[in-house]
């Protein structure tokens, strides 16, 4: 579905992702880990087109979309929910999630995806009424993957959602990610919890980055065989 074929971006002359390339196989999770600061995050943006890479190729289902427009990806089945959630704080649930359908009105029925979206998401139902700045950092956390997925992508890119949440709350996104993949959704992850992120779905790789280059990559059963590799890249005892 996806191919990153050697890909270098910049940040004006900073260098940040030195011939990154990665695959991502439809109903597949793959998850980009790393220490802060390592390009994960970039090689998001660099795929969605918010931030082009100054070379290499994105293959996208067979098309070549290398610096191609956000809304263009968006239109193409590409999805990406940002780590910073960017929810409107004076709009309520129900109006941020109308935000993330506008480009596919015409082409999906509103009130299923709202259906499907409310079954993965409970408590946004309770609260579809409700301005998105009185939410809580968790329910904030749902609504943002909810906006992503309420347009049916093919592919979605999740930067650091849990990062910040309390444990149960942890654990809650995590349970909505593997009911997403087991309903054969294909996820492209960011995330630091390694112990929680490799036990999502048995259909996972990871790639290890350092430095904004691929270190390691590999299924779990294959990292943990380099475990001690994967501690001094993540620079955390597994």
């Amino acid at each position: 579905m996806l191919k990153v074929e050697n890909i270098n971006t910049y940040y004006g002359s900073s260098h940040i992702l030195h011939g990154v390339s990665l695959e991502v196989h439809p109903g597949e999770v793959v998850v980009l880990f790393g220490r802060n600061g390592v390009g994960k995050t970039t090689t998001l943006k660099s795929i969605m087109g918010i931030q082009p890479p100054k070379n290499g190729r994105i293959i996208y289902k067979g098309e070549d979309i290398t610096g191609r427009a956000p809304y263009l990806n968006v239109r193409k089945g590409l999805a990406i929910i940002p780590e910073d959630r960017r929810i409107i704080p004076n709009l309520t649930v129900e109006e941020n999630l109308q935000l993330g359908i506008l480009h596919k009105k015409k082409q999906l029925n509103v009130s299923e995806q709202f259906d499907m979206v409310f079954d993965y998401f409970p408590k946004l139902k309770l609260r579809v009424k409700q301005l998105g700045g009185s939410l809580s950092g968790g329910e904030q956390q749902m609504l943002t993957i909810a906006r992503g997925l309420i347009s049916n992508p093919e592919l979605m890119m999740i930067d650091e959602p849990t990062e910040g949440l309390a444990p149960l709350i942890v654990e809650e996104i995590a349970e909505i990610l593997r009911r997403l993949q087991r309903h054969g959704a294909t996820i492209l992850l960011v995330e630091q919890n390694y112990d929680l992120t490799i036990s999502l779905s048995e259909n996972l790789r990871a790639y290890v980055l350092e430095k904004g280059q691929v270190k390691l990559s590999g299924t779990p059963a294959e990292l943990r065989a380099c475990q001690d590799e994967v501690e001094q890249c993540l620079g955390v005892k597994l």
